[in-house]
């Protein structure tokens, strides 16, 4: 993992040639890196020239009459110079808008080059196993960065949205993954600094209180952890002291996943930013993990069966003693790959104080009529 003394942030503020960035979005456009965008930037042309020439010669035409009405026509100048600043506004938003996004793109791209990534502007529905990514419907990444190696390490912002009209709701997700040695129990680290006013999990998803797991010293109070049941010597055994040292001192502020060959962190804002020192906190917290994750490699789940190995077999004697057996294979068992989920009582409470005064409005409009 890059040591944060090396990482190189000046492309992310440093002066950019407009000329290098119109060039850097032709290009995209070229390899068809920005098809999946294209809709959305010809609706916010549209909708600007409708501002510009529908709907701005019909606020003029009302801006003269009213000027007409109140002052005669030597005064009609003043609001059609105020509707003409509004339009002049707007259509400076657009353009401004515009720019802004590919500058964006064009700073991500040296930002990446420059420190041995790559950017891509996002894709739809990503294949990835982490409780966010299966929720709501238009599922999609934005702004992702990758580093191959030494580890494979990603970032990127995800949003999807549910309900409809208007109900309808975006939810906005930063995450940092880091892919594991082998597969792992489903561990779910829920940060205790980040949940709600009233305690409430700042998770998308709720998991049963049975599968928690107090650990020693002071983790309790920077996250409450979840893993499986029968899993419990197993979370113990990944989280020994120095690694839950590391977790409070470098990721308090984050949730953690840890699921398939896969560890997660997530935050309710963005992680794949313009903002340097948002880059130094995730590779300093990605830096202090790996330290760590190499130890997970030797882990194995007793539960898959072993195999007697080839001298027993041909042996024909019984494959009791614990040495003619091979170690369990990489994997986990089915009981360990996915915490059960639960539900939220805080949730409840409110369906229920909802439910509630539905009915009281009923019986008291049956009442007053």
């Amino acid at each position: 993992m890059t040591a944060t003394a090396q990482l190189d942030t000046t492309p992310l503020t440093e002066p950019v040639d407009r000329a290098k960035v119109r060039a850097f979005t032709a290009e995209l456009r070229a390899k068809g890196t920005l098809r999946g965008r294209a809709l959305s930037i010809i609706v916010l042309v549209i909708i600007g020239l409708a501002a510009l020439f529908i709907i701005g010669p019909v606020f003029v035409s009302i801006a003269l009459s009213i000027g007409e009405e109140r002052s005669g026509n030597g005064f009609a100048v003043i609001p059609v110079l105020v509707v003409l600043a509004i339009i002049g506004v707007v259509a400076t938003a657009i353009v401004r808008g515009l720019g802004g996004a590919a500058v964006r793109r064009y700073r991500f791209d040296r930002f990446a080059r420059a420190n041995g990534m790559t950017w891509h502007p996002g894709y739809m529905d990503p294949e990835l196993p982490g409780m966010i990514f299966g929720l709501g419907r238009d599922r999609e990444t934005h702004d992702l960065m990758r580093r191959p190696s030494p580890r494979f390490f990603e970032v990127a912002n995800f949003t999807y949205e549910t309900g409809s009209g208007k109900n309808k709701q975006t939810h906005r997700w930063g995450y940092a993954a880091l892919r594991l040695d082998t597969p792992l129990p489903h561990i779910v680290l829920d940060a205790v600094g980040n949940n709600g006013l009233f305690g409430g999990s700042n998770l998308p998803v709720t998991f049963g209180r049975n599968q928690r797991l107090s650990l020693e010293g002071d983790f309790d109070k920077h996250f409450a952890l979840y893993c499986p049941e029968g899993y419990e010597r197993d979370a113990l055994y990944l989280f020994t002291p120095d690694v839950m040292a590391r977790f409070v001192d470098n990721a308090a502020a984050l949730d953690v996943e840890i699921i398939d060959d896969w560890l997660f962190l997530y935050s309710r804002r963005d992680l794949s930013t313009l903002d340097p020192a948002t880059w130094q906190w995730l590779f300093t917290t990605a830096a202090a993990l790996d330290d760590k994750l190499a130890q997970w490699a030797r882990w194995r789940d007793e539960r898959l069966t072993a195999a007697p190995t080839a001298g027993a077999a041909a042996s024909g004697l019984p494959a009791q003693p614990s040495a003619l057996l091979t170690p369990p294979p990489v994997g986990v068992a089915k009981g360990g790959r996915r915490l059960r989920r639960g539900f939220s009582w805080v949730t409840v409470v409110f369906a229920v104080a909802i439910g509630g005064w539905w009915l009281l409005s009923i019986v008291f409009d049956l009442l007053g009529s």
